[in-house]
């Protein structure tokens, strides 16, 4: 009976692990074309912004430690036990509200796609605020047209002005609001998660809509060259400063 129950276990895991690969690889290949805008346009502000000691605010899986390696001279990850995402590169456990961090003891900060998931995103700016240094830097990505996600903790969606406002309260000075897409790539987007609703069965193991949603991502990403109206961009791009 013993050695059946094991088997069954490692069938059941197989079956587990197996899932959780469609699954990521399904995540990964909906959002190739907003990860390339969102990591370029990253990519393009780091090197003017980031450096010194770094701190990561939600930093999840930290998926930017490489891109950042050459500018930063300690990248330190944040994140709360509760997170979704892998955390075996995490530094520090914590909330974003009362980080165990000296007051103005790192040069720079990072906070992707987090502010919308945190109930007080007011109360984290003050906390991210406070453990800066004069002068230096936070680059945050924010999102404005976006669909439930990561349920229940998903909280807020935020406009350019919202953010200014934000920001400005606790003490920082916007340096730069960039909004990272127009109408058809939002739209676009909102699609192809949407007709992944279908993934199943036939459509899954032929990966038919695998396939559909990457020739949906692409005609959007050359429709949004032609017509960009930023005022239904999906997300923002922020850098601040302190002064």
């Amino acid at each position: 009976f013993q050695v059946f129950s094991t088997i069954s276990q490692v069938g059941f895991f197989r079956r587990k692990i197996r899932v959780s690969f469609y699954q990521n690889m399904a995540y990964e290949t909906r959002n190739i074309l907003i990860n390339k805008i969102h990591d370029r346009e990253l990519g393009k502000q780091a090197p003017r912004y980031l450096g010194g000691r770094l701190v990561d605010v939600g930093c999840g899986m930290k998926p930017y430690k490489k891109m950042l390696s050459p500018f930063v001279v300690q990248h330190i990850g944040v994140d709360h036990k509760e997170t979704l995402h892998y955390n075996g590169d995490i530094d520090l456990w914590s909330t974003a509200y009362n980080m165990p961090l000296c007051d103005a003891s790192f040069d720079s900060a990072l906070c992707t796609a987090v502010l919308e998931h945190l109930e007080e995103p007011e109360s984290a700016l003050r906390e991210c605020y406070r453990v800066l240094k004069s002068g230096g830097h936070a680059i945050y990505s924010i999102p404005f047209i976006w669909h439930l996600h990561e349920e229940p903790r998903d909280y807020y969606r935020f406009s350019k002005y919202g953010i200014t406002y934000l920001f400005n309260k606790v003490g920082f000075s916007v340096v730069e609001i960039k909004a990272l897409s127009g109408f058809w790539v939002t739209f676009g987007q909102l699609l192809v998660y949407n007709i992944y609703r279908l993934n199943r069965g036939p459509f899954r193991w032929f990966r038919v809509i695998d396939f559909a949603g990457l020739m949906l991502q692409f005609i959007f990403y050359i429709m949004d060259k032609i017509d960009k109206t930023e005022q239904w961009t999906w997300m923002y791009m922020v850098v601040a400063k302190k002064p």
